[in-house]
């Protein structure tokens, strides 16, 4: 695996505290926060202090290690319940991010697993969480590297949200592909989507580029129909908050109109995600779609009242994009195709 600048560290483990870059002042205020406190990163998620799927899951596993590496305790059994409850705590901040789950699921096993002492246990839970978050930004590069190579010299691609390094510990899965590209001389442009209600592809996904010199456009998301037809767009690369085994892509809401007007136009629609993003359990109808505060579409950015102010909000944050409408997912384990169903069992190695 080639070595690539780490311009943006969203996520990382500094001196036994989680540090993280406040995404949600960007692009105005670049602030840096640190806390021990499992509670504070908990809020921090449910605010989109730290958001992106995996940058979710870095975040609530170092948590989970900065609070017993903080303790005043070493009994075993004081620590384990300490961790438990971060475990619990920070499993009820957002309900549609697999990746979530996933980093505590492991993080659970450590804490459940045999120690012959406290201090072999607080060992044993930090150095998992310092794994996960390395594992996390050498699965990106390693998207990127897969991914790079649907990427043509020229192509101008479209992105929707933020799946960049601002979304992970650093360097991204949309962007990874996008960055990796660029890094090897392909003369690339972006178009970058605002998504509203949040705006972070105009506050992150287009701070993220400038900051590297990648060229980038931003448009409204109702602009996409018409940036398609005017054939100003060869790819489309998103990234994803949770895939299901049989192909449906949970990502951020607008996702599934952009896959449609793709396949109206004949553009490929990529999705670039850990294997970690898989769901291996859920079926289509059993996926949580977190409903948000309705004041995030009444008002911009939560300061702007843009509409009557009791006005009824539906503001779902992601939407569903079935199998048929996605030309292929990118993973750090290579690029799976249709049929999904199989392809997936066998990317994640279990069986059919």
């Amino acid at each position: 695996m080639a070595s690539y600048p780490l311009v943006i560290k969203a996520v990382e483990w500094v001196n036994g505290k989680v540090r993280w870059l406040d995404t949600s002042l960007l692009p105005h205020e670049e602030v840096y926060r640190e806390s021990s406190s499992y509670e504070d990163v908990a809020r921090a998620i449910e605010n989109m202090e730290i958001r992106g799927a995996p940058a979710i899951g870095v975040a609530a596993a170092l948590a989970v290690a900065a609070t017993v590496y903080n303790a005043p305790t070493s009994d075993l059994n004081e620590l384990r319940t300490l961790a438990l409850r971060a475990i619990e705590r920070l499993s009820r901040t957002r309900p549609t991010a697999y990746n979530l789950f996933w980093a505590l699921d492991r993080m659970k096993r450590v804490v459940m697993a045999s120690h012959s002492d406290g201090e072999g246990l607080r060992k044993a839970i930090v150095e998992e969480a310092l794994r996960i978050y390395q594992e996390d930004i050498e699965t990106n590069i390693k998207i990127g590297e897969i991914g790079e190579k649907l990427i043509e010299d020229g192509d101008t691609i479209l992105t929707h949200c933020n799946a960049g390094a601002l979304a992970t510990s650093a360097f991204g899965t949309a962007l990874a592909v996008i960055r990796v590209a660029w890094y090897k001389g392909k003369k690339i442009r972006v178009i970058a989507t605002e998504t509203r209600p949040v705006l972070q592809g105009a506050r992150l996904t287009v701070w993220e580029l400038k900051k590297e010199g990648i060229p980038v456009t931003l448009i409204t998301d109702n602009m996409v129909g018409y940036v398609m037809y005017k054939g100003l767009v060869n790819k489309v690369i998103v990234g994803a908050d949770r895939i299901l085994m049989d192909g449906h892509v949970i990502n951020k809401i607008g996702t599934y109109t952009i896959a449609i007007a793709a396949k109206r136009h004949n553009i490929p629609f990529y999705v670039a995600a850990p294997t970690s993003t898989f769901d291996p359990k859920s079926k289509i109808n059993e996926v949580v779609i977190e409903e948000r505060n309705p004041d995030e579409v009444r008002k911009v950015l939560g300061k702007v009242l843009i509409t009557v102010a009791d006005i009824p909000v539906l503001n779902p944050a992601f939407d569903i994009t079935p199998p048929d409408l996605v030309s292929a997912i990118i993973t750090e384990k290579g690029v799976v195709t249709p049929p999904y169903t199989e392809n997936i069992r066998k990317i994640l190695g279990t069986g059919i």
